[in-house]
């Protein structure tokens, strides 16, 4: 690091920004430039602003320390990113769905959450769900524009059918994305309860009149290359979205202590990790474990607490019900 640092020894030229205001800008700044250059994440980095002139380690010297500041900036967001957990399990007790909604770097990022909870928990694709800005294409080829139509996201919330027994996570790096905005004010028209996931200030999204239950906004500073949303940004949207999701479904009782047991067999992989599951967790053999899970019809839930408890399928079955899905509490449930 530190031969990267010799970098920054002397004095940083004026940034392109800059230049650009005091020697091309002989006419009035529109509303949108104005709004977009005051944002914290089109601000330029001092730490990397010559860069250009560093070693391939070096630069990546550079974007690793930039890096070790998003865990840091997201731990102080906890508090609120709690309330939002504790609101949304309830959302689920109560048969609502969680919908993400996004463009870009931040829709493909909810894209990638919300497909990943029906293997890891077992849960029915619809109750996770996401849009992204642009449709299916966007996740393979960036589709700028579609970003830029605040009616867009409205038609896309209500095309979802969202309604208030529902969550809508919007995930903007800047927070003020058009199409994320109208999904915004159009979910929250329908009573849903809303959370907006950004690395701007609350105060600027303030200010910019945007509204949600719940401002999750970790403060990570510029990117490494100025506005690229998609490094520190969305890392940090990542590993909110990872909290989300993860600690809603263990509330929900999806694991076993820190062992996921609602998991879907539907590749070979899992097959096999499922009976690893059922052999660590109840200490029976792989034949023994390979047997449960065949009875049960490959429900590991099940297969566990017949297991634990010694008993029929249907007695699992029923203990698992009067527990609502949390293993432990099966297991030794009193009939």
């Amino acid at each position: 690091m530190d031969n990267a640092l010799r970098l920054y020894d002397r004095e940083p030229e004026p940034t392109i920004r800059s230049f650009v205001f005091t020697r091309f800008n002989p006419f009035p700044m529109n509303e949108l430039f104005k709004e977009i250059t005051s944002l914290l994440t089109e601000q330029n980095n001092a730490n990397t602003a010559r860069i250009d002139e560093a070693s391939s380690e070096e630069i990546l010297q550079l974007i690793n320390a930039e890096d070790a500041v998003v865990s840091a900036a997201v731990a102080k967001t906890i508090p609120v990113i709690a309330q939002a957990v504790d609101c949304l399990v309830e959302v689920f007790r109560e048969g609502g769905h969680l919908l993400y909604i996004g463009a870009g770097t931040s829709g493909r990022l909810g894209v990638v959450d919300s497909s990943e909870c029906p293997p890891t928990f077992g849960v029915n694709p619809s109750m996770v769900r996401a849009i992204i800005a642009g449709g299916k294409e966007a996740m393979f080829t960036a589709q700028e524009g579609a970003e830029d139509s605040e009616e867009a996201g409205r038609k896309s919330v209500d095309k979802d059918g969202l309604h208030s027994g529902d969550m809508l996570c919007a995930i903007a790096a800047s927070g003020r994305t058009p199409f994320v905005r109208g999904a915004l004010l159009e979910a929250r028209e329908r009573g849903a309860t809303t959370i907006l996931v950004t690395t701007n200030s609350p105060a600027q999204i303030h200010s910019l009149g945007i509204e949600a239950d719940f401002v999750i906004a970790p403060q990570v500073g510029p990117e490494v290359i100025a506005g690229s949303t998609r490094m520190k940004s969305g890392t940090a949207q990542k590993l909110v979205l990872n909290m989300l999701s993860t600690a809603a479904m263990i509330r929900l009782g999806k694991t076993y202590g820190n062992i996921m047991v609602d998991l879907q067999l539907t590749n070979a992989k899992l097959k096999e990790r499922a009976k690893n599951i059922v052999m660590s967790i109840a200490q029976v053999d792989y034949h023994t474990a390979t047997d449960a899970l065949e009875n049960c019809g490959g429900h590991v839930k099940t297969a566990l607490v017949m297991l634990l408890r010694n008993c029929s399928v249907e007695e699992a079955k029923l203990c698992l019900h009067k527990s609502d899905g949390f293993v432990r509490l099966a297991s030794e449930y009193t009939l």
